[in-house]
Formats: structure tokens, C-alpha cells, sequence
């Protein structure tokens, strides 16, 4: 499945069919859900809670939320785990930035998840698109956090400092799984080229995002491999991770090796945070943009960001921006 490292194959009888009680999906109860699909129907977007058939679009959709894929909804891409189609991509649509926009404003949020297909057959890997989405979204809603959910663009530096230089205030790069599963799991990518990838849109902005990995349980990997994994991630300066549970999206997809239970997830977040994460979800139906509003940027990175970016359009804090002084209880005193 990958052009790199050794060739791997997993035997299909290791899948386990029968899902435990704890994987539960919840249907759509809430009439925000159906507002929600209405808009993403009105807009001809596309969200990758529908393509990757993701097990709480019901929920997140029901709270009024979604994650934006732009780029298509075709992937250069053939990974084992992933429900998004492989196919030759379409061209892009010069005006999905400003739609995207346009749902953030109508739906109110203080919070966007923008994510991509890989784009291999572009040059720039769809770095340009992205930074055009951040722009329109920033423009329409000057107040929201926003995130993005990248490809490692072949780690080209210029594709990726343009995707930098619009200023996100997470850049979500998810490592997947361990080392020893990547050429199984992750077709063309590289796991040492994703932990390049996380530090160095960190250093491109000198430290001012959030940076944020996820990563699958349940392929096969061992406990120490996951550990080691959540090394590495934290010496590519990563601040926020998300363990979820792997599930198969079709027969055709890789197996699930292992179920993991509720309580293992809750030690590994123990040990996550241990380890120095300043954020981590972890749980079984836990998704790199599940309650991605949950996690607050730090807040010296959100006001370097939004500092950064006042003084890049030339925009000077006013008398509104400023603090009030604190009343002179003399002065007070005398006027009364």
C-alpha cells in the first residue's frame, strides 16, 4: 500500500466483527442536525464527517458543527484506514473559500476545523487553498479559532509556510499510528517525515500555534510502540493529542486487530498527560476534530497569533482595545 519502507501485509481473519458495547453511535435527534445538513446541501460543501464516515457526525452535526473538507472530495491517497475515495481529483473550486466562510458565519461558529483531501497531484498539495480558506474564513468571522487538519504536502517547506503564513491557530497533523505500522497503514507517508512536518510549522511561526496529532488504537500496535509514539510527538513539540479507537470502514479496509476498553484509553491519557501534553482526548469513538472546540489554544499563542496578524494588515489597536484605568476613589469622592 505505501511506495516506502518494507512491504506489509495484514491478515484479514484478525478483524473482529463483533463490536463491544461501547461502541455506540447515536442517531440524530436534535433539529440542529438537520439544519446543519441543510446549509452543507445549500453551500455544495463537503465535510469529511460524511466522507470518512466518521461515528459522530450525529452528535457533532446535532450540536451545530461540522469540519470542512476542502479540496475535493477525491483523495491521491489509498490508505488502509480511510473511507474517502481514491481517485483522479477534480479541479479546485475558486469560490469553496468563500463558501466555507459563509457557513462559519451562518452557523455562528467560534470554532472551525478545516481539513483536505492529499492533493499529490498539485504542486503545492493544496497549501495555497488552504491559506485562501483561513483568509475568508478570518475575513468573515475575524473572531473564530481556527484549525487545520492537514496533509504533510510531500514536506515541501514553501507549501507548507504558505499554509503558516495564514496564520491557524492549530495546525493538526495526525500521526495515525506507530512506526512499525505506517507503511502498512499510511499509503506514501512517512513517519518520521509527519513528526518533521509538526515541528517545523511550529518553528515557521516561532512557536505562536497549537500544535495537534491524533492517533488510531487497535491495528496491532504494542504498548510500548504507543509510547513511543507519544515521545516523539512531544520532541516535534506537540502540545495537543487524540487517541481513538480504529474502526473498519468497509470489508475492504484493514482489520480491527483489538477492541480497546474505555479504562485503557483513560490510562493512556493519564500517561499522555504525564508525559507533558498540555491537552489530550482519548476514547474509543474519539476523532481528531471531536469537540475540537474543547481544546483552547493557550492563550499567549491565541494573542501572539491575533497580534501578528493586526500588525500584518496594518490594523492599529484603538482606544477600544485598551484597558480602563481604575476609578481614583478621591476623585469619586469629590464628584459625588
Amino acid at each position: 500500500m505505501s511506495s516506502c519502507g518494507p512491504k506489509m501485509k495484514m491478515d484479514p481473519a484478525l478483524h473482529r466483527d463483533k463490536k463491544p458495547s461501547w461502541i455506540k453511535v447515536r442517531l440524530p435527534n436534535n433539529p440542529a442536525f438537520w439544519s446543519t445538513k441543510s446549509l452543507i446541501t445549500d453551500l455544495k460543501l463537503v465535510t469529511v464527517c460524511e466522507e470518512a464516515q466518521c461515528p459522530n457526525r450525529w452528535e457533532c452535526w446535532g450540536q451545530g458543527t461540522a469540519t470542512f473538507m476542502i479540496a475535493g472530495d477525491k483523495c491521491t491517497r489509498a490508505c488502509g484506514f480511510c473511507a474517502v475515495k481514491t481517485a483522479k481529483p477534480d479541479a479546485l473550486e475558486s469560490d469553496e473559500p468563500a463558501r466555507v466562510a459563509e457557513a462559519t458565519r451562518r452557523m455562528n461558529l467560534r470554532h472551525v476545523v478545516i481539513t483536505a483531501v492529499a492533493r499529490d497531484d498539485l504542486r503545492d498539495g493544496g497549501a495555497e487553498h488552504f491559506k485562501q480558506t483561513i483568509e475568508a474564513v478570518r475575513q468573515a468571522n475575524p473572531e473564530i479559532i481556527i484549525e487545520v487538519l492537514v496533509p504533510d504536502f510531500n514536506d515541501r517547506d514553501w507549501a507548507l509556510s504558505m499554509v503558516m503564513d495564514a496564520r491557524p491557530h492549530i495546525f493538526n497533523h495526525n500521526l495515525e499510528t506507530v512506526e512499525r505500522l505506517t507503511p502498512l497503514v499510511r499509503s506514501r507517508a512517512q513517519y518520521q517525515r509527519s513528526l518533521t512536518v509538526l515541528k517545523k510549522a511550529k518553528a515557521m511561526v516561532n512557536g505562536k500555534v497549537a500544535t495537534k496529532s491524533g492517533i488510531m488504537l487497535g491495528l496491532g500496535e504494542r504498548h510500548e510502540e504507543i509510547l513511543r509514539a507519544m515521545d516523539d510527538l512531544l520532541a516535534a513539540d506537540v502540545t495537543v493529542l487524540t487517541l481513538g479507537q480504529y474502526l473498519r470502514p468497509t470489508p475492504k479496509h484493514l482489520p480491527v486487530v483489538e477492541y480497546i476498553t474505555p479504562d485503557a484509553f483513560d490510562d493512556y491519557k493519564a500517561i499522555a498527560l504525564a508525559k507533558g501534553f498540555r491537552h489530550v482526548a482519548s476514547g474509543p469513538l474519539v476523532r481528531s476534530s471531536y469537540h475540537a472546540a474543547d481544546f483552547r489554544p493557550e492563550l499567549d499563542v491565541l494573542e501572539a497569533i491575533e497580534a501578528d496578524v493586526r500588525a500584518a494588515q496594518g490594523i492599529e489597536l484603538g482606544p477600544e482595545h485598551l484597558p480602563l484605568p481604575a476609578p481614583n476613589p478621591s476623585l469619586v469622592k469629590s464628584i459625588a
